[in-house]
C-alpha cells in the first residue's frame, strides 16, 4: 500500500493518538447496518431486474433516461475521481471547493462513507491478492469452486464481514480535516439527496406523481444498482480476468468491455503496477473519462501537482512480452 498520501495538506497533522474519537461508521458492523446494507442492495437490484422487461414493453422516457444517466456519472467520477484517485491515492492536489464537491459526489454514489471507503480501499492495496486483503477473489483457492465462491465474495460477500478495516489506521489523514469527516459521517443525508433528486425533477418537469415515481425507479433505483455492480466488478472481475501488460504483484487485470462504464477504472492493472497514477487507461484506445476530467480540472486552475503517467514510469512497469511489442512498432514506424 501507498502511504497516506498528503493530499489533505493544509489540515494540522496531529498524532494518531490524538485523532478524534467519533468512529465514522465504525470499525464493525450491527445487525441495523447489516439489514440496511442488504435493503440496499437487494431493491435496487431488483428494480434493475424489472427495468428489462419494462423497456421491452413500453420503454423509458428521455427524461427518465437522462436523470439515470446525469446521476450515474455524477456518483461514478465522484468514486473514481474523488475517492479513488485523489483521497485514496493521492493522484494529484485539489484546492478546497474541489476537495469538498469530490467528497459530496463520491457520497451521493451511496457506496458507504468517504472515511471507511478510503480505509477499505488503502488496506486492500496494502495485500492486494494475497492474505489480508478485504475483497480478493482468490480468497478461497485457484480451483473453479473456489474461484466461483472467491468471485461473490470479492463482488458482495466482503461486505457483510462484521469486522472492518480499522478507520484511524488507515485514513488517518482525512479524519483530521473536519469538513471531510462531517460529509463522512453525514452519508446518510447525502443518500437521501441521491435518491430524491431524480424524483424532485421527475415531479417538477412533468408536474406529476407518475413523473415523479417513473424517475425514483430509474434515476434512483435502477441507476444505484447499475452503479454498484459495475464498482465491485472491479473487484471481482479485474481482479479474476483481464490483460496485464504491466508488471504487479497481484492479478489485477485490464477488461476493456467495463471501461466507459466504470469511468476508466477497468484499467486496473496499470492502476496496480502505479497506484497514484491519475491515468489509468496510458495505451491507445484506452478510455479513461476520470482522467479527462481530472486534466480539466488541472486546467482550471483546481487541481495542480497531477501524477501524470510519463514514457519512463511506463516503460519501468511493462512486462517483458509488453515492451517487446512496443519496441517492434516503433521500429516499424
Amino acid at each position: 500500500m501507498t502511504a497516506s498520501p498528503d493530499v489533505i495538506d493544509d489540515v494540522p497533522k496531529t498524532p494518531e493518538s490524538s485523532l478524534p474519537t467519533a468512529t465514522l461508521g465504525g470499525d464493525s458492523k450491527g445487525s441495523i447496518e447489516q439489514i440496511t446494507l442488504v435493503v440496499f442492495i437487494v431493491v435496487p437490484f431488483v428494480a434493475l431486474l424489472a427495468a428489462i422487461p419494462l423497456v421491452w414493453g413500453w420503454g423509458v422516457s428521455w427524461l427518465d433516461l437522462g436523470l439515470l444517466v446525469a446521476m450515474y456519472y455524477i456518483g461514478c467520477h465522484g468514486i473514481t475521481i474523488g475517492f479513488h484517485r485523489y483521497f485514496t491515492h493521492g493522484s494529484f492536489k485539489a484546492k478546497r471547493p474541489l476537495r469538498i464537491a469530490l467528497a459530496i459526489a463520491g457520497s451521493l454514489a451511496v457506496e458507504g462513507p468517504l472515511v471507511r471507503w478510503v480505509a477499505d480501499h488503502r488496506k486492500h492495496h496494502k495485500f492486494s491478492d494475497a492474505e489480508g486483503d478485504p475483497h480478493s477473489p482468490w480468497r478461497y483457492g485457484e480451483s473453479v469452486p473456489a474461484l466461483m465462491k472467491g468471485l461473490w465474495w470479492a463482488h458482495i460477500g466482503w461486505m457483510f464481514n462484521e469486522e472492518q478495516t480499522p478507520q484511524h489506521k488507515y485514513a488517518p489523514d482525512l479524519i483530521r480535516d473536519p469538513a471531510l469527516r462531517r460529509i463522512s459521517r453525514q452519508f446518510v443525508l447525502w443518500t437521501l439527496v441521491s435518491l430524491s433528486l431524480p424524483p424532485l425533477v421527475g415531479g417538477l418537469v412533468t408536474w406529476s406523481w407518475q413523473g415523479a415515481l417513473t424517475a425514483f425507479f430509474w434515476g434512483s433505483l435502477v441507476r444505484v444498482a447499475l452503479l454498484h455492480h459495475v464498482t465491485w466488478s472491479i473487484n471481482s472481475i479485474c481482479h479474476a480476468v483481464g490483460k496485464r501488460p504491466f508488471k504487479s504483484r497481484d492479478r489485477s487485470g485490464n477488461v476493456w468491455w467495463l471501461a466507459v462504464l466504470s469511468c476508466g477504472e477497468s484499467w486496473h492493472n496499470l492502476h496496480h503496477a502505479d497506484p497514484t497514477s491519475a491515468r489509468h487507461g496510458v495505451l491507445r484506445g484506452q478510455i479513461d473519462s476520470s482522467a479527462r476530467i481530472i486534466r480539466w480540472f488541472e486546467k482550471a486552475g483546481w487541481a495542480y501537482d497531477v501524477r501524470w503517467p510519463t514514457e519512463n514510469r511506463l516503460d519501468a512497469r511493462r512486462t517483458d512480452a509488453t515492451a517487446d511489442r512496443v519496441r517492434e512498432t516503433a521500429g516499424a514506424a
